[in-house]
């Protein structure tokens, strides 16, 4: 492919990816949140509960 000069959106939103990844990076790793192939919606949402619960007693949360 030829390389090409990327324009000045594309380079923000490139930097707000790296953040994004980042925090959700470290939720994963922290809060024990996975991707998982959940075979019931009810399965999917008692995970994102316990999750998203183990977050709200971190002492310290990632900020941006």
């Amino acid at each position: 492919m030829k390389k090409k000069a990327l324009d000045f959106m594309c380079k923000i939103y490139l930097r707000k990816k790296a953040i994004i990844e980042s925090v959700n990076d470290g939720l994963k790793n922290t809060c024990q949140m996975e991707l998982f192939r959940h075979r019931s919606f009810d399965n999917f949402l008692g995970n994102l509960i316990s999750g998203l619960t183990a977050y709200s007693f971190l002492d310290k949360k990632p900020s941006i």
